[in-house]
């Protein structure tokens, strides 16, 4: 227990309390909002919506091609401030032209759907405003964690995501649909009382790196970010085309605590990426890093998993009334398989993104995908909802044991 002791003293020493705790609050608010979204607005309303964010997730993770990764990345490397600052101003111009396209062509997207679903192109109108705001905060996030700036980074996380969910709960209940899409379109702006207008000026391009390496290493995150935001959004896509909308919103309520319960595992590996990046080829340090990661995450997702299964009814019923009480079936499955994804795909997957193995990471996402769409359609006809849950959780377990096994060829050949 003395290295688990030693593992947790190191994270608190390098502030990685302050990111963690920003990275909590933004996934409780997250999840506030869901649910409050759940309980006010109408079924086919919540599943209208849900078809637009699966694809707006998708978008998002394209934000200005990867440019707030490569500076997390690259930023992190380097220890001139100089250097640091001429980084951040070209990823941000080059990214910003780039997230003008990615813009354009997600509100393209809306003519597939217009003559389906009521108000749709409205909706993708708002949600095309916060993917511009979401680019500068993913930005300015980068920024403050580059430079070591933890506490600054949780200020504007904490100012966006609690504001943005009170005024979501607020807007929603005085108007419905429209106050919920006003709501979530314009709080990410809110980031911006934080911006540097330097990143406006014209600047040398003084750094270390090449700009075909950061490019590089930011299209293959953008492709794995896109891979696994397209598969946690396919299995919805996927629904609203072998089934409807109604069937869409329950299995979003089975989904919504069994996938909101892996942020405990992502923010405490986000709040480590910066080091684990500066250790990327300290072979000891990573084994280490593994090992006290399995103590403390091995007990904490067991527990989890117990829990929901012991008192599923209740939970259901707590967080979204009785009508949804049919989802149990669907909440267990996903509840084991995100528990267990803890210990594979969200720890390996971003090992692999701080050595710097993106491709691999590329690749196996990819795979996943694939592997959700043919299981999807031989599930979802023969099970339904349950189907899509069984076809989700099959694909994740296999990529999980993937990941691990390319990053142990990536650590065994380290000196």
């Amino acid at each position: 227990m003395k290295g688990l002791y030693i593992f947790l003293n190191d994270f608190f020493k390098n502030k990685g309390h302050h990111v963690f705790l920003a990275l909590l609050i933004a996934k409780i608010c997250g999840f506030i909002g869901s649910l409050s979204i759940i309980r006010i607005l109408p079924e086919s309303e919540f599943g209208t919506v849900s078809i637009v964010a699966s694809l707006f997730y998708i978008a998002v993770s394209m934000n200005g091609f990867g440019s707030n990764q490569s500076l997390l990345r690259y930023g992190s490397l380097t220890q001139n401030n100089d250097e640091k600052k001429s980084l951040s101003a070209y990823l941000f111009k080059q990214g910003f032209f780039y997230q003008l396209i990615i813009s354009v062509v997600f509100l393209f997207i809306s003519v597939f759907y217009i003559n389906t679903y009521q108000d749709i192109f409205f909706i993708f109108v708002l949600f095309t405003i916060r993917l511009i705001g979401y680019y500068f905060l993913n930005h300015i996030q980068a920024e403050f964690r580059i430079s070591g700036n933890n506490r600054s980074f949780a200020r504007v996380n904490n100012v966006v995501n609690i504001s943005g969910v009170l005024l979501l709960i607020f807007l929603t209940y005085s108007f419905g649909l429209r106050g919920y899409l006003y709501a979530i379109a314009f709080t990410p702006f809110l980031s911006l009382f934080w911006f540097k207008k330097e990143h406006l000026n014209s600047v040398r391009d003084a750094f270390t790196f090449t700009k075909k390496e950061l490019w590089n290493f930011g299209l293959h995150a953008t492709g794995t970010a896109i891979l696994s935001d397209v598969l946690f959004s396919a299995d919805i896509l996927m629904l609203s085309y072998l089934m409807n909308e109604t069937a869409v919103a329950n299995y979003k309520v089975g989904l919504l605590i069994p996938f909101n319960i892996t942020f405990l595992a992502s923010t405490f590996m986000q709040s480590d990426y910066v080091v684990l990046a500066k250790n990327s080829t300290n072979k000891m340090y990573l084994k280490n890093y593994i090992l006290n990661y399995f103590k403390l995450f091995i007990p904490i997702s067991t527990v989890i998993f117990l829990f929901g299964l012991v008192f599923k009814t209740e939970i259901l019923s707590f967080f979204f009334g009785e009508k949804y009480l049919g989802t149990h079936l669907v909440f267990i499955i996903l509840l084991g398989t995100f528990s267990f994804n803890m210990l594979l795909r969200n720890l390996f997957g971003n090992l692999l993104s701080a050595v710097g193995m993106m491709k691999m990471n590329t690749s196996i996402s990819v795979l996943t995908l694939i592997m959700l769409l043919l299981f999807s359609l031989i599930f979802v006809k023969r099970f339904g909802i349950e189907g899509m849950a069984i076809s989700l959780s099959l694909s994740l377990l296999i990529a999980g044991f993937l990941l691990l096994f390319s990053f142990y060829l990536y650590w065994k050949d380290l000196k």
